[in-house]
Order: structure tokens, then C-alpha cells, then sequence
């Protein structure tokens, strides 16, 4: 039987461990002047955030995605709102007419996909953004390279660079991915399925129809 591997930082039951990417602090300080919302993308901003300065729960957030709202919540924050889109235009859209007023800080990482800041403060809206985290591949042997007809679960297009820099891609394998931001980078030959909702939960259900 096939086996599911998970690329992400966190471990589930049920897959075979396989972190892809480790996160690296940058920031000493956050920069909360002139702000009253804060903006996050991913749960990892969220807890890099809280390490570097707990004040962050004094202001409301936005929260893209369910796991991104959970660890906002589990870290005793406040969300004020969670799009129902999670992909670059549409999401900066989202804000673009419901944040109008509002003075946002984007903390983010080092590299990202769709280029939030401009966007919006092209249309007027006032956002700043701090870079507080960046992503870095793990690096493997290929002794641990997934065998023949396994199916990958990916969390991010960095989870998929950094596969494809460590092992390469296989006709054989099967790929579950977290979004349709993420599928883009998969290999144009990748047989794939999309999870039904952003969440890793979802990806290993998903996963579980090729069982």
C-alpha cells in the first residue's frame, strides 16, 4: 500500500514525517506605530509574532485561513475577519473594501507569493509591512528519498521547492496540495488533488481517496 508523506513543519498520525522547510527568525522587535490592525498569512507568522513581542494581542487581525485563525485564537488574540478567498488579488480585494479606514501591519515572511503592500496601497489603503521570518529548506541523503507510488502532501510552494531540490519528482508519485497557490508550482507532469478546505487536515483526507 501506498504511504502518504507530509511535507510540512508539524507531524500527523496517520503520514510519514517529511518536513520540508525549518523557519528563521529575523526580527528583534516589532514596529506597532500607526497601526491598528494587524494582517497575518500564515499560523507560523502568528507564532514567530508572539515570540518576539506579545503586545500584538492588543490590536485586532485578520486571519488568512482556518489554521491561521486557530492559532490566533489559541494564543488568546482577537480575529476580526477571515475572507473566504485565500489567494493574492481576491484576498487583497477582501481588504481593499472592508479595511479601507483601517491602519494594517502585514508581518510576513522573507519571500511570499502575491505582493499584498503595493496592491493596496495602490488603491489607498494604508498598510505597512514588516519581513519578521524567512523559510529555508531542510536538506536530506537521498536514502530518504519517498519511494515508488507514494502520495506527498504539500502545505506551501515552499514545500515543494524544497522537495524537488532535495529528491527530484517521480512519474509514480502523487501529490495532495494545500491550495491552488500552492498547485501552481508543482511539476507540469504532477498528478494532483486539490484539498477541499486550506488545512492540513484536509490534505490527508484527501490523500486517503488514493488508498
Amino acid at each position: 500500500m501506498s504511504k502518504i508523506y507530509l511535507t510540512s513543519p508539524k507531524s500527523f498520525k496517520e503520514t510519514q514525517f517529511l518536513p520540508m522547510i525549518e523557519f528563521i527568525t529575523l526580527a528583534k522587535k516589532i514596529d506597532f506605530n500607526e497601526i491598528d490592525t494587524l494582517l497575518f498569512t500564515s499560523k507560523q507568522a502568528v507564532a514567530v509574532t508572539d515570540s518576539i513581542d506579545k503586545r500584538w494581542k492588543q490590536f485586532d487581525s485578520i486571519a488568512i485561513g482556518p489554521a491561521t485563525k486557530k492559532e490566533i485564537l489559541q494564543r488568546k488574540g482577537r480575529v476580526i475577519f477571515q475572507p473566504k478567498e485565500y489567494y493574492g488579488k481576491s484576498l487583497a480585494k477582501d481588504i481593499l473594501k472592508i479595511f479601507q479606514n483601517r491602519k494594517i501591519l502585514y508581518l510576513r515572511p522573507k519571500k511570499i507569493i502575491f505582493d499584498t503592500k503595493n496592491f493596496l496601497t495602490s488603491q489607498g489603503v494604508f498598510l505597512k509591512e514588516q519581513i519578521i521570518y524567512e523559510t529555508k529548506c531542510k536538506t536530506y541523503s537521498k536514502t530518504s528519498k519517498p519511494p515508488r507510488d507514494s502520495i506527498i502532501v504539500f502545505t506551501s510552494p515552499s514545500t515543494i521547492e524544497c522537495f524537488l531540490k532535495n529528491f527530484g519528482w517521480d512519474e509514480t508519485y502523487k501529490a495532495v496540495v494545500i491550495g491552488k497557490s500552492t498547485q501552481k508550482h508543482l511539476p507540469k507532469e504532477a498528478n494532483f488533488k486539490v484539498a477541499n478546505t486550506p488545512s492540513i487536515s484536509a490534505c490527508i483526507q484527501k490523500a486517503k481517496e488514493w488508498l
